[in-house]
């Protein structure tokens, strides 16, 4: 007798929605262990000034490169420090006074994306606080845009902001909606398998004890 997983679950279905359901209100609490936090997301653009050496292919692509440098550049303390002492309304008392926990907490703070094959460099900002997402956003565009050759071993490059910070105007991390869907899929796949692999056992034992099948 062979199994028949679909006749199964669809016998089972209800435990089966059950389990879903559970995953899915137990991991949408979860995410409410971590405080919810909002998102201030600009954009800026590498220019690499013309030069007769460079056709406009290869000022792309070295644009490109210049912004996947300034992405990591971002991460760094030194950077940290240029944007928390750069005259804005940074709470610099939210940030751990210990070194290590403290370059943890602002690389998860920030965001880094650069659009391939452009000279876009997009940043997003993370903080409980609308206001402090948009002035640490700020913060970092005038750094960038002010002294930001200064990171690049002195490029003959502008950079521009062209998209201005702008807030979500609901929480974004963590995505609650997103984890409570993924739990109620972890739900179906572990209630599922479980319900395969206790079939299967069973159909096992009466194989081999060679009893008819309930």
């Amino acid at each position: 007798m062979t199994l028949d997983i679909t006749q199964l679950l669809e016998r089972h279905w209800k435990t089966v929605a059950v389990s879903a359901a559970a995953m899915m209100v137990l991991t949408a609490a979860l995410s409410f262990v971590r405080p919810l936090e909002y998102s201030s997301t600009m954009r800026l653009l590498i220019i690499q000034r013309a030069s007769q050496s460079l056709d406009p292919y290869t000022a792309i692509r070295s644009a490109e490169s210049i912004a996947d440098n300034l992405s990591q550049v971002i991460y760094t303390s030194v950077f940290f420090d240029k944007v928390t002492g750069a005259g804005f309304r940074i709470d610099k008392s939210y940030f751990n006074a210990n070194e290590t926990k403290k370059r943890r907490q602002w690389s998860r703070m920030v965001s880094t994306q650069v659009t391939h094959e452009t000279g876009f460099l997009q940043i997003s900002v993370y903080h409980k606080s609308k206001d402090q997402a948009s002035e640490i956003a700020r913060a970092i565009a005038y750094v960038l845009t002010t002294e930001g050759n200064q990171y690049i071993g002195g490029h003959d490059l502008a950079i521009q902001l062209v998209d201005t910070p702008l807030q979500s105007r609901f929480p974004v991390r963590p995505n609650v909606p997103l984890n409570a869907f993924l739990g109620a899929v972890i739900g179906v796949v572990l209630s599922a398998l479980y319900l395969v692999v206790g079939e299967a056992r069973r159909h096992r034992r009466v194989r081999f004890s060679g009893a008819p099948p309930l």
